[in-house]
């Protein structure tokens, strides 16, 4: 396809300049008149600088018109090429058999040396020369996982040939039920003796993943419904019931109305118990905690109401709170001392003055 699309975009390089450009290309490809390409038709394309592959089995007969864009990405340069495929009824090679590939990725395997090398180890295989490759699947289409970016992990691919000659005694050693078993137990497997017929490590198969299609003993398909005329034979009036049968509300009632409102009032009652009957109490609390911490908090409350009030009236006298030497219990004052006002040193309270003082409150 790459060739094909580079002779478009340079068609006089290769007479005059002697050269042929290897540009990077994507391609973008559809249906004719349709968004996307047909359900049995697939494209991929792993790199620009890769090739790019339409592969797929039609399942039906008919003609396929298919519209096949390519960017050049040195370029930017776009191209168009059509491609009619015409599809026509062949009657069914009736021995088919699915193999998977383990080491492979489909890309690599939809060239025509490839497919040869892999037809050559499946003839050996199934013991005849008349085989066709019919279909070739990528594992992730068929619900496989998508490998590691890692050396040594691939995709795998499903390759599907069929025969008019019925399957070895390899293929039918393969599906015994004792080799089956070893194939669930999830042992390693061995090649049935005599069947190891794999020239290329890449193209060995996986013997526990082999499926046999033998068309001759499928059943026919079930033939056609019959198309009537449309019209409903005669069966006489429709005859609705005179009143509906009764039916008997309450147990609905219960479950909409009367569980949930049971559950509100004892979710209602357990609230109220935590709120009112689990609550503390200031008489305990005060009970519980130290008197030198009661009286701390009582005076940053008057503290606080004092300013409170000086905010409104700035003629007030200072706090005595925040008198030099002032005592809060007693509201007295403390006699002079030698030491200057301005003093950092100078304690603010007569605890501070004299350690050994009790300011607490004595009733």
């Amino acid at each position: 396809m790459r060739e094909t699309f580079q002779n478009d975009f340079e068609p006089l390089a290769k007479l005059y300049a002697g050269r042929l450009y290897d540009d990077p290309m994507i391609f973008k490809c559809n249906r004719q008149n349709y968004p996307d390409l047909p359900e049995w038709l697939r494209f991929t394309q792993r790199h620009p600088y890769d090739n790019g592959f339409l592969y797929g089995t039609p399942t039906s007969p008919g003609k396929s018109i298919i519209e096949v864009y390519a960017v050049n990405k040195r370029s930017y340069e776009t191209t168009r090429q059509i491609f009619v495929i015409k599809i026509v009824a062949e009657k069914l090679l009736p021995y088919q058999a699915e193999f998977f590939i383990k080491l492979r990725e489909i890309e690599k395997v939809l060239p025509p040396p490839v497919q040869d090398e892999i037809k050559q180890d499946l003839q050996k295989l199934w013991d005849t020369e008349a085989l066709e490759i019919i279909n070739m699947t990528n594992a992730i289409d068929r619900g496989g996982r998508v490998p590691l970016p890692l050396a040594g992990h691939f995709e795998g691919v499903y390759v599907k040939v069929a025969s008019e000659q019925y399957f070895s005694d390899c293929l039918r050693r393969a599906m015994t039920p004792e080799y089956q078993r070893q194939c669930t137990a999830g042992a390693k497997v061995k090649i049935p003796g005599g069947c190891n017929f794999c020239s290329i490590p890449s193209n060995c198969i996986s013997w526990c993943k082999i499926e046999l299609f033998d068309l001759t003993k499928q059943e026919p398909a079930p033939p056609a419904p019959t198309m009537g005329s449309g019209i409903l034979e005669a069966g006489g009036d429709f005859e609705p019931p005179e009143s509906p049968p009764s039916r008997d509300f309450f147990p609905d009632y219960i479950v909409t109305v009367i569980v949930p409102l049971i559950l509100a009032i004892i979710l209602c009652l357990l609230l109220a118990y935590i709120m009112y009957g689990r609550r503390e109490g200031v008489g305990k609390r005060n009970a519980r905690t130290n008197q030198i911490q009661l009286y701390h908090h009582h005076t940053i409350h008057g503290n606080t109401d004092e300013l409170r009030d000086m905010s409104g009236n700035r003629g007030v006298p200072p706090p005595l709170s925040t008198t030099p030497m002032f005592n809060s219990r007693t509201g007295e004052r403390a006699p002079p001392s030698p030491l200057r006002s301005d003093s950092p040193s100078v304690p603010l309270i007569l605890a501070q003055h004299d350690p050994y003082s009790d300011t607490l409150p004595r009733k």
